[in-house]
Parts: structure tokens; C-alpha cells; sequence
């Protein structure tokens, strides 16, 4: 056990894709619909929302920090986008508008962890009912139609045969990986997640990236809203519910650990790929979405475990 959890710690990537290839494997064995040319298309168009979740959650996690409002705020811009399309406004402007909701609430709650020194899963909790609550009051619980080319395009066009939501995940994953493992800032996440006080003796203004941190986790939220009013042609309030759980899923799965301080983004795409595999192979198997909650709980758990006895060797 101690040389396999080595293993785990020393190569990450090369055992979250084992696990994928594995499953791939088995749900292949019980449905010949897996891996058909139609349903792996539809499967990297189901990935790009829970990575791009995940994205922003590896940056959070990274921090030691947590952020439950992530699918309440994409719900929030989705509405924000959809209200402005529903009243006439540019498409343009709308996503634009869309993108800035999303990155306001991220702002929000940055500045009540770092200024009001409340904790990330309290504050985050909050917003995720307050975000929720806000896209329900704007819609009055009705959804509003998108059917804009721009949003069709972003949700569901191709580049060069490359779907338009997959171009997109790879360019935010690159972006995401250069700035973690190359600037000043991304070196400062790391610190501040493996120890806060020793950071902020070390010069670190952790207030300031705690804001910046939580910030890109807002504005991700709200880009994966533009690529759901794309697949959808809707803006329905009640989307994304859960989504939170499969983006820190997706980032637990990847390896980044649970109290911060060692992970990254390249990693966390795989674990995306493992739990839209997951959903896609229980969806084809005919697994009510209800037992799929409780599969997304269990795994959490499992890799959450498995993060500590990587810890404690």
C-alpha cells in the first residue's frame, strides 16, 4: 500500500489516466453505444462545463480555499444574459454583461473572505443560495429562449471539425497552467495553500490574491454559462444544480489536495474526462440520475481518503 500511494504521489497524471482508460474500458465491455462516433462528440461537449468549473476550482482548492457557488453562479449569469437577449440587447453585450455578473460575485466573494475573514465554505455557501436565489427572482422561474448564432456557435459549432466548447477548455487550461506554474502569482497560490502565515511573513499580500483567486473562479463560472445557453438555447434558472460537486470531484480525481498547496490544472481535465465519462456511461446504461448523486458523493469521499493517506506517507 505505502509503494502504491509512492506511486500516486510521484506520478500523478500517469494513475488518473490509467483510471480513465480502465473505465473506458469497462463501460465499453457493458455498451457497444460508448464509443461510437456520435456519443464521444457528445461527450467532449458534455466535458467542457464541469472542466471549466473544475478549472477555476483547482486554482481555488489550490489556496486551501473551497467554492460551492460555482454552478449557482453560473445559473446567475446565464439568467443575467438571457434577460438581456429577452430585452433586446446585443448578443454582445449580453455575454458580456453575462461575464461580468459571474465575475462580480467571484469579486464578493473574495472580498468577504479576505476582508471579513469569514470561511471560504460559509461565504461561498451563501452566495451559492444567494446566486440561486437571484436567478430565480430575475426569471420569476421561467426560462428566457437564446437563439442567437453567437451562443449556438459557442455551445455547439466546430472549428476545423474541433467543437467551438473544447477549443475553449484547452485555451483556458493552457492559460491556467502558465500562469500557475511560471508567474509570480501562480507560485503565490501554491504558498499560500501550503501555509498562509508563513506566506503573508514571506511578503505575500494573501488578501489581494485571495480576491484575484476567487475572482477567476466567478468569471469561469460564467463563461461555462455561455457555452450552457449555447447547448440549451435557454437560459433556465434551475441549471447547473450540483455542478459544484462535479467540478470538485473533477478536481480531488485530478490529485490536487484538499488542503492546498500541490495540484494543477492539467491534471484536473483528466478528472473531468472521468466524471463526464462516468455520467455519459451511467446515462447509457440506463442508471437513474439519482443513483449518479450518490456514485459523484462516494467518489468525493474515496478521493478526498486517498488525498490524506498521500498526506500522511
Amino acid at each position: 500500500m505505502k509503494r502504491y500511494l509512492a506511486i500516486l504521489s510521484q506520478y500523478p497524471l500517469l494513475w488518473i489516466v490509467s483510471i480513465m482508460i480502465v473505465m473506458g474500458a469497462v463501460i465499453t465491455s457493458m455498451s457497444p453505444y460508448f464509443l461510437t462516433l456520435g456519443n464521444l462528440s457528445n461527450l467532449l461537449k458534455q466535458v467542457s462545463i464541469v472542466a471549466i468549473l473544475g478549472a477555476g476550482q483547482t486554482v481555488v482548492i489550490l489556496s486551501a480555499g473551497i467554492d460551492l457557488s460555482v454552478g449557482s453562479i453560473l445559473a446567475l449569469s446565464a439568467v443575467t444574459t438571457g434577460w438581456m437577449i429577452e430585452n433586446g440587447y446585443p448578443a454582445a453585450a449580453a455575454a458580456l454583461v453575462g461575464l461580468c455578473m459571474g465575475t462580480l460575485c467571484g469579486l464578493i466573494n473574495g472580498l468577504v473572505i479576505a476582508k471579513g475573514r469569514i470561511p471560504p465554505f460559509i461565504a461561498t455557501l451563501g452566495m451559492m443560495g444567494i446566486a440561486r436565489g437571484m436567478a430565480l427572482v430575475i426569471t420569476k422561474g421561467v426560462s428566457y429562449m437564446v437563439l442567437i448564432p453567437l451562443f449556438d456557435f459557442i455551445g455547439s459549432g466546430e472549428i476545423a471539425g474541433v467543437p467551438v466548447p473544447i477549443i475553449i477548455v484547452l485555451i483556458i487550461f493552457l492559460i491556467l497552467f502558465i500562469v500557475l506554474k511560471n508567474t509570480v502569482f501562480g507560485r503565490n497560490i501554491y504558498a499560500i495553500g501550503d501555509n498562509e502565515e508563513a506566506s503573508k511573513l514571506a511578503g505575500i499580500n494573501v488578501k489581494k490574491h485571495l480576491i484575484w483567486i476567487y475572482c477567476i473562479s466567478g468569471f469561469l463560472s460564467a463563461v461555462a454559462a455561455m457555452i450552457m445557453i449555447g447547448r440549451l438555447a435557454s437560459s433556465p434558472p434551475n441549471v447547473a444544480q450540483g455542478a459544484e460537486l462535479q467540478a470538485i470531484a473533477a478536481t480531488i480525481i485530478g490529485g490536487t489536495s484538499f488542503t492546498g498547496g500541490i495540484g494543477g490544472v492539467e491534471t484536473t481535465l483528466i478528472g473531468a474526462m472521468i466524471m463526464a465519462m462516468l455520467t455519459n456511461g451511467l446515462n447509457i446504461l440506463g442508471v437513474s440520475s439519482f443513483w449518479q448523486q450518490v456514485f459523484i458523493g462516494m467518489i468525493i469521499v474515496v478521493a478526498v481518503w486517498i488525498d490524506k493517506l498521500k498526506i500522511k506517507e
